[in-house]
């Protein structure tokens, strides 16, 4: 994986809302550069919008300091810890004072377990994200940032779909008590990495992203530096 490969997506992708952030993100890049020059890289591959305007937003009644980020300028990661177990990761969308951000609920990684990074609290543990990342500017330079979808994985969901199948899914969000009526989860059918499938709508025998990541991208895998 090369610098061109890592660039970043740019603040003006993150300055709109969430719900028309969060489906964009799938088949982009997660990436964060490891203490020991490794860069740990990322296809999101499922994705949750939150607006302060519905209850289940975590700035839907009050502004505090825990979650003062999501209230802050689009384009940081916006980090809690959730039951006190185990962390989920977003990225704060929409305007300054209005909280507005995408959950980063799964994430498939090339050439490791397909569940790796199935569900927020995995995807957090296994890219080593916890309240200390709160508030980090998604960049290269912060070590941690978000990229658009490499030309194969946008060219594969842009195409011809499988018998005809969507190859994002819409469906309710998961997880929540309240809100569960608005659609603002989005995964991408061809992944076995989502946390948890609509109902009817059955796992593919293979990964098809992966499959392309591996014969496409010069044998791209997380644990390649740029």
């Amino acid at each position: 994986m090369n610098d061109r490969e890592a660039a970043p997506l740019p603040p003006s992708f993150f300055a709109r809302p969430a719900e028309v952030v969060a489906p964009e993100l799938l088949g982009c890049l997660l990436l964060k550069r490891q203490a020991d020059g490794v860069l740990l890289a990322g296809l999101i591959v499922e994705t949750e919008a939150y607006c302060q305007s519905e209850p289940a937003c975590h700035g839907h009644r009050r502004r505090s300091p825990s979650n003062e980020t999501l209230f802050g300028e689009p384009g940081r990661f916006y980090v809690y810890l959730t039951y006190g177990v185990y962390h989920c990761v977003n990225v704060v969308t929409g305007r300054r004072d209005w909280a507005n951000g995408v959950l980063l609920r799964a994430a498939a990684l090339p050439g490791e377990p397909e569940r790796t990074a199935a569900g927020p609290g995995l995807l957090a543990r296994r890219f080593g994200l916890d309240r200390g990342h709160d508030g980090t500017v998604a960049s290269p330079a912060s070590g941690l940032w978000l990229a658009p979808r490499p030309p194969e994985v946008a060219a594969l969901l842009e195409g011809p779909t499988d018998g005809g199948r969507a190859a994002l899914l819409q469906t309710q969000r998961i997880g929540v008590s309240q809100g569960q009526e608005l659609p603002w989860r989005w995964y991408l059918r061809a992944s076995r990495s989502v946390s948890r499938r609509a109902r009817g709508d059955r796992t593919p025998r293979f990964d098809g992203l992966l499959a392309v990541l591996a014969s496409t991208v010069g044998g791209f895998d997380g644990s390649r530096t740029p």
